[in-house]
Parts: C-alpha cells; sequence; structure tokens
C-alpha cells in the first residue's frame, strides 16, 4: 500500500518523527535494515531503549504505521526523511556509513518529484558533499530539478513533556528555494514553526552550535564544581541565586560527565571536505577535555570519601543510583555510569546498582547486580552513589538509609549527603 512518508533508520530520530507524522495523519511507512527492529514494532514493542514506550507504539500501528525491511517501499511515497545515525568513531570523526547506506538504499527507488529530507546529526557539507552525489549517481536524477533535497536536524530532547515535536520550531535549509518549501510544507504539517535557514549548510551548523552550545557550558560548570569544592562553597546555592538574573545567564548543572546522543563537533575532525585547517573550534576541544573528565573526579571523590571514613576503596561495597543518561528514561547512550563501574572495579570495589528504568545492566559483558530493595542495599553499601536523579528516588529517605551518600548532582536537601 503507498504511503506518503518514508522515515528511514527507525532508531532515536526516525521513532519519533514516525510517531509526529502518524499523529498528523500522515501515512508513514518505517524502513530499517534490522530485522528485529521490525519484528519488535510490529509486535507492538519498542525496540530501542528510552524512546518511545509501548503503547505509543501500538497507537502509531493503529494509526497506519507500518515497519518494513523492504527496500522496495521508499519508491512509493512522496517524502523520504534519513534518520540514519552518525556516531563519532574511536577517531572522533564522524561516521557516515549508516547515512550512506539509507541513500543508496533510496537512490536505487527515488522517483521524480520526490522530496528527501536529511535529520541525522551531520558536519557541514555532508548534505551538498555527501548525499546529493550518492542520491544523483544512484538515481539518475538531478538534485533540485528532478527531486527536492533539504536538511532539517533534529531537536529532539528525550522525555521532555513540554517541548514536544508540534512545537519545537523547525530549522530547514533546502538545497534551492523550492526544495527548501516543498520541505516547509511537509514539516508545516507535523510542528507549528518552520525556520528557513539560508541552505543546507546552515542547517547543519545550527545544529553544530546547538549541540557545542550544551557541551561548553556544561563543561564550564563541571569546572566550577571542582573549583567551589575545593574551596568550600556551595555550587548549588551559586547556580540557585544566578539563575535569578533576568538577562544574560542560562542555567546549567554540573554531573559526572555528559551523556545523550548528541555529540560537540570540532571541525578538526569533520570531513575532509569540510575541515577549515589553522581555524580549530579549541573552546569545543577544551569543553571534550573538561566533561571526558568528570567519570575520573567522581572516581577520586569516592575514593576520598570512603578513606576519610576509614575505608579503601578496594573491597569497598559501592551501590551506584540510576545509570541512564537522562533522569526518568531508559536510554544509556554515553552515560558516565559505565565508566566510572569500570574505573571502580579496576579499584577493588564490589559494585552494585539500582535504576528503576534499566533491569539488566553489564560492564565490560559482565552482569553487574542489582538491588532489589534499595533501602535495603543503601543501608549495606559503604557508599552509595547518585549518578542519575529518577523522580521514583526518595532522596530524603535515601539520605538517612545510606551509610554514606554522594550526590553528583545535587538533588539531595542541603546537608543531607555529600555533593559534587
Amino acid at each position: 500500500m503507498p504511503a506518503d512518508l518514508a522515515v528511514i533508520g527507525l532508531g532515536h530520530l526516525g521513532l519519533p518523527l514516525a510517531q509526529a507524522a502518524v499523529a498528523a495523519g500522515v501515512q508513514t511507512v518505517g524502513y530499517d535494515t534490522d530485522p528485529r527492529a521490525c519484528t519488535e514494532l510490529s509486535a507492538g514493542r519498542t525496540p530501542v531503549e528510552g524512546s518511545l514506550t509501548a503503547s505509543e507504539i501500538r497507537r502509531m500501528l493503529s494509526g497506519g504505521f507500518r515497519p518494513t525491511t523492504d527496500p522496495a517501499e521508499l519508491g512509493r511515497v512522496r517524502t523520504a526523511v534519513i534518520c540514519a545515525p552518525a556516531p563519532l568513531g574511536a577517531d572522533r570523526t564522524i561516521d557516515l556509513a549508516a547515512v550512506g547506506d539509507a541513500a543508496r538504499a533510496l537512490a536505487a527507488r527515488l522517483r521524480p518529484h520526490t522530496t528527501v529530507l536529511l535529520e541525522s546529526a551531520v558536519p557541514p557539507g555532508t548534505t551538498e558533499n555527501y548525499l546529493l552525489p550518492l542520491l544523483e549517481e544512484g538515481s539518475g536524477l538531478r538534485a533540485g530539478r528532478d527531486f527536492h533535497l533539504a536538511c532539517s536536524p533534529s531537536r529532539l530532547d528525550p522525555g521532555n513533556r513540554s517541548h514536544v515535536y508540534a512545537n519545537t520550531p523547525k530549522v530547514i535549509g533546502g538545497l534551492t528555494p523550492a526544495c527548501t518549501e516543498s520541505a516547509a510544507a511537509f514539516y508545516g504539517r507535523l510542528t507549528d514553526k518552520v525556520v528557513r535557514a539560508r541552505g543546507p549548510r546552515e542547517a547543519e551548523m545550527t545544529k553544530v552550535l546547538e549541540t557545542n552550545f550544551r557541551h561548553v557550558n556544561i563543561a564550564l560548570v563541571n569546572e566550577m564544581a571542582v573549583l567551589c569544592h575545593d574551596l568550600g562553597v556551595d555550587l548549588w546555592d551559586v547556580i540557585r541565586c544566578a539563575e535569578t538574573k533576568p538577562f544574560g545567564f542560562q542555567p546549567f548543572r554540573p554531573g559526572p560527565g555528559v551523556g545523550g546522543h548528541g555529540a560537540p563537533v570540532d571541525p578538526g575532525y569533520l570531513p575532509y571536505n569540510s575541515r577549515t585547517p589553522g581555524h580549530p573550534l579549541r573552546m569545543v576541544s577544551l569543553a571534550q577535555e573538561i566533561n571526558d573528565r568528570m567519570p575520573q573526579y567522581v572516581i577520586q571523590r569516592c575514593a576520598t570519601l570512603l578513606n576519610e571514613h576509614g575505608k579503601s576503596v578496594r573491597g569497598a561495597r559501592v551501590l551506584l543510583l540510576g545509570v541512564t543518561y537522562k533522569p526518568d528514561l531508559a536510554d544509556q547512550e554515553g552515560s558516565p555510569a559505565r565508566e566510572i563501574a569500570s574505573r571502580l572495579m579496576n579499584m577493588g570495589a564490589q559494585i552494585g546498582y539500582h535504576d528503576p528504568h534499566v533491569l539488566d545492566w553489564r560492564v565490560r559483558e559482565l552482569p553487574v547486580p542489582r538491588a532489589d530493595s534499595l533501602y535495603e542495599a543503601a543501608s549495606s553499601a559503604d557508599l552509595t552513589v547518585l549518578l542519575q536523579h529518577h523522580r521514583t528516588y526518595d532522596l530524603q529517605g535515601l539520605a538517612v538509609k545510606a551509610q554514606l551518600l554522594l550526590d553528583t548532582r545535587g538533588a539531595t536537601p542541603a546537608g543531607a549527603a555529600h555533593r559534587l
């Protein structure tokens, strides 16, 4: 059966887009090369931790959503949106392999007058220098003449109930003005506002700026956390006071590290055709270095607290609370919890964990014991470390039960625990 929209890539980007499209009455097919993902979705289950709930998936299915591994479906739609992942590789360069695979699958079946959109978080220049040639060579069609091409990077904030797809403006940069307008017509069905960028590069760079803004400001407040601890200053009270300023300040809060799917981007690590030799974003590189140090700083604080109470890390029973990257979600992408647990294990600590959203957790391929009773586990642990503040945690009660509590999120009442 023909559909209006094909969402290519049913992960953290694609599923929310498909959900918004179905809710807007758009006939939507979801394409993914992973048979397991499509099987799970067809059965009403989510294949991606921390994404949509099972009930949301079932509502999509009842609204006509069809997950498939059949690439022939891509040739029957008016609009195709590439939502493939573009992760950082081990050398910190962005891996565009999945985006390329999606482009080739689409190009082989691309029809004239189709609108092709890219939502993946990609470096500036990717739409024109990487995606466009793949689509043209594979289809024999010409972008901007035979089909529309535009970039509209995702702006998802998982778990945010105030800013959802419908009320979050979409930035759109088309290859030509007609491409931009075609993309705007599509997204206008899903969201209240579209913002037209001058072109694809400006749209791509918007995502880079937004992501780097977050990482740089988190790095600043993480450095402030270390400084304030050394000076005996309550940083959390400082932030509370500073955020009363009605202009020129936006509050960020420190933590044990930075997780999530948005990675900071430095031009020194962009694909060869997008690099700017001699103009590295030094502040972004420094921010990444600072944020990468935070798990080790948490370990240092753990060791110091145990030592102050006459205990060694070796042999200590340490309970980690909250192993996801964001509160009240199951998504563990980029969470510092695994690195912290691994470092503590290397030092000889006995690690346990509790997380209401994660029933099975592994570190170095080994299962970590999960606490059934939070209070009992905290009372028997030599040190309890709050890494993520899920709303189900009663921190006042936990502070009473725990022998020693390190709060890396500043969520406990003042004086109830040791804060980062």
